[in-house]
């Protein structure tokens, strides 16, 4: 099985990293989504298999002990999201290169399972005043849960220097342009 290129897109809660993602798959790349595993219920219109594969906790903890993904992590308390293998696996049989919307510490795993092939790029809120500005507008987390991804979004900004690329999504038109040529160059070389 040939191995493809790793695209790692991480960044706090409400960054508008999810935005960027899709507006990157979007672009004529060879590139497709990985999706994630999660014990977490689907919040909205969220489908199982096209955002996220939902699983109950106790199937996330058996694909933990059958060791079935690449990495995961305990996001928030008794919320996992992980990558399972076989997602890589599949995606990589069909000869593409894989985006992964993913939090901070799973990206910074995947880069050190797979660091010549992946670039990965954090994505960076200009304040975290627009922060929870912007997780307000979501409109998604009370008041106790978006202090909360606050209080993580200062720690994970601090691993911003470990990724190849960071870009402050301040303006997004600006920061699709930046996204698309860091990964256009990576994809191509």
């Amino acid at each position: 099985m040939k191995e493809g290129k790793l695209i790692v897109i991480s960044a706090p809660s409400g960054s508008g990293k999810s935005t960027l993602v899709h507006a990157l798959l979007k672009q004529n790349l060879p590139l497709v989504f990985s999706i994630s595993a999660t014990c977490r219920p689907p919040r909205g219109k969220e489908q199982d298999g096209i955002d996220y594969h939902f699983l109950t906790p106790e199937a996330f903890q058996k694909k933990i002990e059958e060791n079935a993904f690449v990495e995961y992590e305990e996001v928030y308390p008794g919320k996992f999201y992980g990558t399972l293998r076989s997602e890589l696996e599949s995606k990589w049989s069909d000869g593409h290169h894989i985006v992964f919307d993913i939090d901070v510490v799973g990206g910074l795993n995947i880069k050190s399972q797979y660091p010549e092939q992946t670039l990965s790029i954090f994505i960076q809120v200009p304040s975290f005043e627009i922060l929870k500005q912007r997780l307000r507008a979501r409109g998604t987390e009370n008041e106790a849960l978006l202090l909360e991804r606050v209080a993580k979004a200062k720690i994970e900004v601090e691993s911003a220097p470990e990724f190849d690329l960071v870009i402050v999504n301040e303006d997004l038109e600006k920061a699709k342009k930046e996204m698309f040529q860091g990964v256009k160059e990576f994809v191509n070389s």
